[in-house]
């Protein structure tokens, strides 16, 4: 089990984000996330990461790092975390070499010392991701898609166990989304374990096997994709009449 949380709450402003979450996940799993703005999705994830902590009472493991007991600042390492709140704070005059580099060290702006050898897996991965020739661009300089790819790269370098795309097709046109999806079912083939965060049903590949819903900081629903993503509990999850097809092993949904 990579993940496991059990009656996780968070608080914030007086405020209840999460409330009660209770969530495990087994290694290769890959799950949908599924919500909509202000669900609280963006909030697990910090709790996933590390970022933030349970209140007192709920229990939070994460790759072996119990909440609490180990110094979490190190699960960053093993998460890969691509968000367009991320891609926001990057230091806008850093090339995609800086960038990816970075990742080893989980910051934002590279500050610490790197050697060849950190060097030729950079430039691997970016051959690997098609943008070998933005090297040495400034990172304001890119499309939104080349962005997205070195985003990536930079998740990438750690040799991350679980990857993360936070809402990542959000600005991307169907070209950037088309290569996106692509790159996430390749590296589903190299035994990652891989969140898609959206709220979009459209976005869900095929490859996805698991499925969270999470509605007003609850766990809606969870389990296989084809029990949670079907007529009646999704009406129930928007709390409104939908209509839902699958169409070449995709997923669509339309508000009736």
């Amino acid at each position: 089990m990579i993940i496991d949380l059990q009656n996780v709450s968070y608080r914030k402003n007086g405020k209840l984000i999460l409330d009660s979450v209770n969530w495990q996940v087994e290694a290769g799993e890959h799950w949908i996330i599924l919500g909509l703005n202000g669900s609280g999705k963006t909030t697990l994830l910090n709790m996933i990461n590390g970022y933030i902590f349970p209140l007192y009472g709920g229990y939070a493991n994460v790759l072996g790092y119990q909440f609490g007991n180990c110094p979490i600042a190190d699960l960053r390492k093993h998460i890969g975390w691509i968000s367009n709140a991320l891609t926001e704070n990057i230091p806008v005059n850093d090339t995609p070499l800086e960038i990816i580099l970075s990742g080893k060290f989980a910051s934002l702006g590279l500050w610490e010392k790197v050697g060849d050898e950190d060097i030729a897996k950079a430039e691997a991965i970016m051959e690997k991701l098609g943008i070998m020739k933005l090297r040495d661009r400034t990172f304001s300089s890119l499309s939104q898609g080349e962005k997205q790819k070195v985003v990536i790269g930079r998740a990438l370098i750690s040799d991350p166990e679980i990857i993360i795309f936070d809402e990542a097709c959000n600005g991307l046109d169907i070209f950037a989304k088309k290569d996106l999806y692509q790159l996430i079912e390749k590296l589903a083939e190299d035994k990652k374990s891989i969140f898609f965060v959206t709220h979009n049903t459209d976005e869900i590949l095929p490859m996805f096997n698991k499925a969270l819903l999470i509605k007003e900081g609850k766990i809606h629903s969870k389990g296989d994709l084809k029990d949670v993503i079907q007529l009646e509990n999704l009406q129930d999850f928007y709390g409104s009449e939908v209509d839902v097809f699958e169409r070449n092993d995709r997923f669509f949904i339309h508000a009736k």
